[in-house]
């Protein structure tokens, strides 16, 4: 608090604990505690830590956006170990994309998806528990000081860019998909649109279908739908049971496909599961194995696929790449699969009986021009019809 300070910059504390702060909050555990129904006293009597952090916890989610919206603070700074870590950062992940959030956390070094989701949180790794001062937490609190002040004191000095508001588009893509996106952007640049790619890694799809959700595109571009694979097969870069929903959800116009449904993924070779050591594998780099979906899987994954764009209640396109769905699904490369592009594309075709859906196959592998220039004007004329 005294270094934001002595930054120029005021604060506004909230205390999370559960015990008496040492310093008079602007928002006490006592409000922060009742947000979410709870008495701090009761809390206290209890002893009870786990319901402590949940209590408090739903208290800030409740709390934090509300207080923003009345304008009490720009950013938001917090520090905990994995207690203080899980109760702060689910309030942090409430407030929009662009509002400066800053976890000095214990846990910052490990996966920190849990903490973070599909935010723009950024975590700061404590070095030293977050018990008290000493020599080293010292320098870390004060460059955390100076990075919350950097951002909301400095913001004004970047001029805002001006220009023309273009349309926005989300497109999914993949290391092996990545050709095919390209392409189709540069279509879309050129007839007015601006597109925002998201990196199929679980993650990135997650946070795709969030940004959706939450109205910032005109048009949805998802050809590469691979983490389905890693959900239904048990790979690491699942985006979970809901992906493929938001823009059907929200009737936003969207063009489909199957990129990259020809793999699950691993991380180094050495932490590839015992049942799966004897499958078509592919080093794709020191930290990413690849493993070749089998006929099986790949009718698995093309129903699933189906069940959820059959929801539709507005016009898709659907389109099936007969020579390949990523670069090393093609002739000649390690995940060349024509069996498994069958039973993919079978299982698709078999599981839509939508009017609004547009099944197109196409004589070329999901990289070739011809691909990502039909995706791209399909995407257009059924957002210019929409």
């Amino acid at each position: 608090k005294k270094l934001v300070e002595e930054l120029g910059l005021q604060t506004y504390t909230i205390h999370t604990g559960v015990f008496e702060a040492i310093f008079e909050p602007d928002v006490s555990n006592k409000t922060v505690a009742e947000a979410a129904g709870y008495n701090i006293d009761e809390i206290v009597r209890k002893k009870d830590r786990a319901l402590a952090t949940a209590a408090l916890s739903e208290g800030m989610k409740i709390l934090i956006p509300k207080l923003y919206k009345e304008g009490k603070f720009d950013g938001i700074l917090s520090f905990g170990g994995s207690g203080g870590t899980a109760l702060v950062t689910p309030a942090m992940r409430e407030l929009p994309i662009g509002v400066p959030k800053l976890m000095v956390s214990t846990m910052a070094s490990g996966d920190v998806e849990r903490y973070v989701g599909t935010s723009d949180i950024l975590m700061m790794p404590s070095i030293v528990d977050v018990a008290g001062i000493n020599k080293i937490s010292k320098i870390i609190f004060k460059n955390a000081a100076l990075a919350i002040a950097g951002m909301v004191g400095n913001k004004e000095n970047l001029e805002e860019e001006q220009g023309e508001e273009k349309p926005l588009i989300a497109a999914s893509m993949f290391g092996v998909t990545t050709p095919c996106v390209e392409q189709a952007k540069a279509v879309l640049e050129k007839a007015g649109y601006e597109v925002l790619v998201f990196h199929a890694t679980g993650t990135g799809g997650k946070t795709m279908e969030t940004l959706i959700s939450a109205g910032f595109f005109q048009g949805v571009l998802d050809l590469t739908t691979t983490e389905w694979c890693d959900e239904l097969v048990g790979g690491v870069l699942s985006a979970g049971s809901t992906r493929c929903e938001a823009a059907i959800k929200c009737k936003i116009p969207q063009v489909v496909s199957v990129g990259a449904c020809d793999m699950v993924n691993f991380g180094p070779m050495d932490t590839i599961p015992e049942q799966f050591s004897s499958r078509n594998l592919y080093k794709h780099n020191p930290t990413v194995t690849l493993m070749r979906t089998t006929v099986p899987e790949n009718q698995k994954i093309g129903a699933m696929l189906a069940s959820k764009w059959n929801q539709t209640e507005t016009d898709m396109a659907i389109l099936l790449p007969e020579k390949g769905v990523s670069m090393i699904d093609a002739e000649g490369q390690p995940f060349d699969g024509v069996e498994e592009r069958k039973a993919l594309f079978d299982a698709i075709e078999n599981g839509i009986d939508n009017g609004h859906v547009e099944i197109i196959k196409l004589d070329c592998n999901i990289n070739d021009k011809l691909f990502a220039e039909t995706a791209a004007q399909k995407l257009i004329d059924l957002m210019e019809k929409k």
